[in-house]
């Protein structure tokens, strides 16, 4: 079956018998309904988007046997659908295979299921990807020590995985020290599962019980927390197997970030918040037997849920095949340990900063110059501590004022304080803070500097000016052009993960398209570095410029 945990094959699904895991890699043929349901109600097919995806392949089999009864599939339909009642894609893979019936008939619902599987690779793919760089941002400059919980790769979806295909790609980058797996009751999917697909692609990783996590949190055994959902409700409540909650409060604690990886098709807008979402209770077997061997007296009354729920306020960020779901604030509820004395927002006013009105006057001087034109860029100062004071999102330069900037944490980015939110650049302010002795940062759009930044090659080399030495010493200077992304977080990413490797790296950069970035030892010096490459520039468009893309020397050419 290769890299896909399901197939279509001869008029029936193929997949992988969890069931069998991890002594015996055993396929099971559903020919009929039944044998779906059956399957996916004793966890032999587990995991939402797998689940999904079967339940779209039964309703193709409901509509292979009764191909002129539309009431007949609609009740195949809903019985599949009832099979387990709390993750979300079970549903949806059904209702959208079921809705090509009425045109497309039994080829339709087929065509349907088999575009679901296609398409689910790529989607986790996506969705790992962009996991994968949020993780490097908030946990930058070091080998990775991951907690994951229940089972969430190709087994449990169809292919390549969510929260695990993250892992897999942090593993192909190199960034992964080891992976804890809680072995994930009442089931033991992250001791069966789990550790045999991290096994499978060569992850260094830990089986733990499910009560030891917090403990290897307070012991710093832990960086980060990943897990998968089963179903995500409108308010951000995330559904996952039993346990997740705990781990999300552990996490909380001790400032920890806690990132739920999911595709949209899990995101359940109908369903208000996580107190609507029906949570499925297991047999009592599961629990009070290990195999015939009965764990726990006869008659031991059983509290078994398959699930829990755990509050948005919890969660870290969710992360989809399109990328952070909430891009306005990512991060507002990064974990802050309770004892954090950056939680008292009230007495930590950005307005109270000598340097917010210092701020607004810059930025309404550089608006006057067309630098910062109606509410691009932004300025930022450290404020002495572990936090910055920076512009707020969305306002125009040149009305800014010393009451619209935000506080916000260096390590993170998160806002900490301020009525509005912090600029979008935030991460690319807070990358230069963690890696350099800066104490301001200004990003503009100045137009010579932001125009020769267009298709220009990295690093861009400049020669020959003695404006140079207002950025360094020498008569040359290589500046280094970042790539534009639309997630802005990726860019801080890059800046930093460059200015780590580069200690020496002048004080300056391009992003290309998107402006200059600058930085100083105060407000006034971080002014004038973004004003000297701007200067820069426009003396290069006046003097001529060589094949850049040859040599990557911007230089002097004689008169």
């Amino acid at each position: 079956m290769g890299e896909s945990s399901i197939a279509w094959v001869d008029g029936a699904v193929v997949t992988i018998d969890q069931r069998a895991l991890p002594h015996e890699v055993r396929t099971l043929r559903l020919a009929t309904v039944d044998q779906v349901i059956d399957a996916i109600a004793t966890l032999a097919v587990r995991g939402a988007p797998a689940i999904g995806v079967t339940g779209a392949f039964g309703v193709a089999l409901a509509a292979l046997a009764h191909p002129g009864e539309p009431a007949r599939v609609q009740a195949e339909a809903a019985r599949i659908e009832a099979a387990r009642p709390t993750a979300v894609n079970l549903s949806w893979g059904v209702r959208r295979a079921l809705a090509k019936f009425a045109d497309g008939g039994a080829p339709g619902v087929l065509a349907e299921a088999q575009a679901l599987l296609a398409e689910d690779g790529r989607v986790n793919r996506a969705a790992a990807e962009h996991a994968a760089d949020l993780v490097q941002r908030l946990c930058p400059g070091r080998p990775l020590r991951m907690l994951t919980h229940c089972n969430t790769g190709r087994l449990a979806t169809t292919a390549f995985g969510t929260a695990i295909g993250a892992l897999r790609v942090l593993h192909a980058r190199g960034v992964v020290d080891s992976v804890l797996v809680d072995e994930t009751r009442p089931l033991l999917q992250g001791a069966r599962l789990t550790t045999w697909e991290l096994a499978e692609a060569g992850i260094p990783h830990r089986l733990t019980v499910d009560s030891a996590a917090a403990w290897a949190m307070a012991t710093g055994q832990v960086d980060c927390v990943i897990v998968g959902a089963d179903r995500i409700t409108a308010d951000g409540s995330v559904a996952n197997k039993i346990g997740t909650y705990g781990l999300a409060l552990a996490a909380r604690h001790h400032g920890i970030p806690f990132i739920v990886v999911a595709p949209e098709s899990t995101r359940d807008a109908a369903t208000a918040s996580g107190a609507d979402i029906v949570v499925e209770q297991r047999g009592s077997a599961e629990i009070t037997h290990f195999g015939d061997y009965a764990a726990a007296p006869e008659g031991t009354a059983v509290f078994n849920p398959a699930f829990d729920v755990t509050p948005p306020e919890l969660v870290t960020a969710v992360v989809t095949e399109n990328g952070l779901v909430d891009e306005a604030n990512p991060l507002a509820a990064t974990a802050i340990s309770v004892a954090d004395p950056l939680a008292d927002a009230g007495a930590q006013d950005p307005t109270d900063s000598p340097d917010a009105a210092a701020i607004a006057g810059l930025a309404r001087d550089l608006y006057g110059r067309g630098w910062m034109p109606g509410t691009a860029g932004n300025i930022s100062v450290r404020d002495g501590g572990p936090t910055a004071v920076v512009t707020g999102s969305g306002l125009s330069k040149g009305e800014l004022t010393a009451a619209d900037m935000v506080r916000v944490r260096i390590e993170n980015s998160e806002p900490v304080a301020g009525d509005r939110r912090p600029s979008a650049e935030t991460a690319i302010h807070t990358a230069i803070y963690r890696t350099t002795e800066a104490a301001a940062v200004v990003h503009v759009h100045s137009p010579r500097a932001t125009a020769t930044s267009v298709g220009a090659p990295n690093p861009l080399r400049f020669t020959g000016f003695e404006l140079i030495k207002g950025l360094r010493s020498g008569d040359t200077i290589d500046i280094p052009v970042f790539p534009n992304h639309a997630d802005v977080s990726l860019i801080g990413a890059e800046i930093e993960q460059y200015l780590r490797a580069h200690p020496a790296a002048p004080p300056v950069l391009f992003i290309a398209g998107h402006g200059i970035t600058a930085w100083g030892a105060d407000l006034a010096q971080a002014r004038d570095r973004a004003e000297c490459l701007e200067a820069l520039c426009e003396l290069v468009s006046l003097t001529g410029r060589r094949d850049i893309a040859t040599d990557h020397i911007l230089e002097e050419q004689p008169q």
